[in-house]
């Protein structure tokens, strides 16, 4: 695939964080109405335990997953299937991204997506809940809430948990607080961890769109790579674990 490109340098955290919650400008997102995403996916209603059927992974996010500005093709979800297309891996993505979706939204609808088979789970959450300046352990227990009921309906899912930062501005406290979640809840959930989502997208005016937050077509392919360094692996190892990739 010819997105799969060296990557480029970090970027500023201010500017980082800006792109990161993006969509939450909007105060009407706060509440998302969960059907209008999931009911255009292409789910494939095949029991869980079948070991022919395709994997499944759901990526439950915000404007980033939801490609804001873009046509859905180009949103880095879209990339992925791409690649897992190209590689002839049975692996289905679902894009469950919801522009301006906090991490209450989203365990607001984590059940309603689980109950279709799910492999694993791309969670990509939290940036709205800091650029409000949200308490971070209520944020942490959000994210923690979507594990324990993912966990309990598929035990044996594999979790993907995407890296946010906020601004400097909300203080160095809120901000080290903030940064450090996301790792913490990975070691305490034994989940994979991108470390920094946005990595190489960030502050860069050829990354994004006219408004200076979103990811350009080309910012997605640069976030598809990042995801991909954790992500294939974890496809590979469950394909391989049932004898379909050697």
């Amino acid at each position: 695939m010819g997105w799969l490109k060296k990557r480029r340098p970090l970027y500023p955290v201010v500017l980082l964080c800006v792109l990161c919650t993006a969509a939450c400008t909007s105060s009407s997102d706060e509440t998302p109405s969960t059907p209008s995403v999931a009911e255009k996916t292409p789910y494939a209603n095949l029991p869980a335990g079948d070991s022919d059927r395709r994997l499944r992974v759901v990526f439950l996010g915000n404007s980033l997953s939801a490609g804001y500005g873009l046509d859905p093709t180009l949103a880095f979800p879209a990339l992925i299937q791409q690649k897992v297309d190209s590689l002839g891996w049975p692996v289905t993505i679902i894009n469950a991204g919801i522009s301006g979706e906090t991490s209450a939204g989203g365990l607001s609808r984590i059940d309603w997506l689980l109950n279709d088979p799910l492999d694993v789970l791309v969670l990509e959450l939290g940036g709205n809940d800091g650029l409000r300046g949200f308490d971070t352990e209520v944020t942490k227990a959000n994210l923690q809430g979507i594990i324990t009921r993912t966990r309990a309906r598929y035990p044996e899912a594999a979790i993907v948990l995407a890296g946010m930062q906020v601004p400097t501005n909300l203080g160095s406290a809120y901000t080290s607080a903030f940064r450090a979640l996301f790792p913490v809840l990975a070691r305490e959930n034994d989940t994979e961890l991108i470390p920094f989502l946005l990595e190489g997208v960030g502050g860069i005016k050829e990354l994004t769109l006219a408004d200076g937050i979103h990811p350009t077509a080309a910012g997605h392919r640069i976030i598809a790579e990042t995801i991909w360094e954790t992500l294939g692996p974890v496809l590979e190892a469950r394909l391989g674990a049932r004898h379909i990739i050697p």
